[in-house]
């Protein structure tokens, strides 16, 4: 029988949640996905070594002041890992935005341009990027004027049906709602060690948000993120996309156990749902409704945050 990794292929498109290129080598997925916690990471390995030194080649060399040198090399690292995984993976990179944007439009459009520039100049095209946006709702207006560009978002940070909602009737490519970290959350709340699979809060999440796009027809690609154990990624198997860490997808190719197919676009057809159409004021509303939502949302864009920091810290040291 075929491993449980081998299996969810057969459901799901497979993509790894790292920025170590021999993990893409071993797991073979579709896709990848980065974020500066594993930027970071990577970059203070040795074997890496040659990226960072370009990266901070290019900047001494493009730019004047230390402000916009630091800058620079921040957004070329980001771009030199993406570059190595495109020569790995057949399909997509994602390159996040600076989560300091995150309630900024402009500065994230002009971000997320300057990003795509990098990439294009290396000969890549802008169909093979994904840049990762933090789904607040200046988030999320600042995709939808990208999408228009040609270029193409992942919304992260996404833990709420209304985000979901927002980012589909805004034409993003692609969102990844966060299931371990809903799962955290209930766990801490609720005083449990644990929640089974099947009554996995995340899981139900993402089960609401597939099923809701694929009844409503909207093209917005739905990729589980964070996840904490095989349990959850089993039990979204048919989900478009799952992003999965080294770790789990090592666990999962040492698996043996037959999975079926979870989630169905033709079975979304039959379920009985009404349709929102959130505009500013009632996605503000729900969202601050969801104390979950608005906790994790806030607690995710500090971490992201503070990784970038210390990614800067020791970019600054070397520059």
């Amino acid at each position: 029988m075929e491993n449980t990794l081998e299996q969810l292929k057969k459901y799901t498109r497979v993509v790894a949640d790292t920025g170590d290129f021999e993990s893409i080598h071993q797991y073979k997925p579709v896709d990848a996905t980065t974020n500066p916690s594993l930027i970071y990471a990577a970059a203070m390995d040795e074997k890496y070594g040659h990226l960072v030194e370009e990266a901070l080649s290019y900047a001494r060399a493009a730019m004047h002041t230390p402000k916009h040198r630091l800058g620079a090399c921040l957004d070329r690292l980001s771009v030199n890992f993406g570059m190595e995984i495109l020569r790995i993976v057949p399909g997509r990179v994602s390159t996040e935005v600076d989560a300091r944007l995150s309630f900024d439009m402009p500065g994230t459009i002009n971000k997320a341009r300057q990003l795509i520039e990098m990439y294009e100049l290396q000969g890549v095209e802008r169909d093979r990027i994904l840049i990762k946006v933090a789904a607040t709702w200046e988030g999320i207006q600042a995709a939808s004027v990208l999408e228009r560009e040609g270029i193409h978002t992942n919304l992260t940070l996404l833990f709420s049906k209304v985000q979901a909602i927002a980012c589909a009737e805004a034409g993003v490519q692609l969102i990844s709602p966060f299931v371990g970290r809903i799962l955290d959350w209930h766990k801490a709340n609720r005083k449990l060690d644990h929640i089974p699979a099947e009554e996995d809060p995340g899981v139900a999440s993402v089960k609401e948000i597939f099923n809701y796009y694929k009844h409503f027809d909207y093209a917005t690609e739905v990729m589980g993120a964070s996840f904490r154990n095989t349990g959850e990624i089993t039990e979204l198997a048919g989900c478009d996309l799952l992003t999965i860490a080294p770790s789990l997808l090592s666990e999962l190719e040492d698996m043996n156990v037959k999975i079926e197919q979870k989630l169905d676009a033709a079975t979304a057809k039959n379920i009985k749902l009404e349709k929102l159409s959130p505009d500013e004021r009632q996605f503000r509303w729900m969202l601050n409704e969801d104390a979950m939502a608005t906790e994790k949302l806030a607690e995710g864009i500090r971490k992201f945050a503070a990784d970038l920091v210390r990614l800067e810290q020791m970019i600054s040291m070397k520059l």
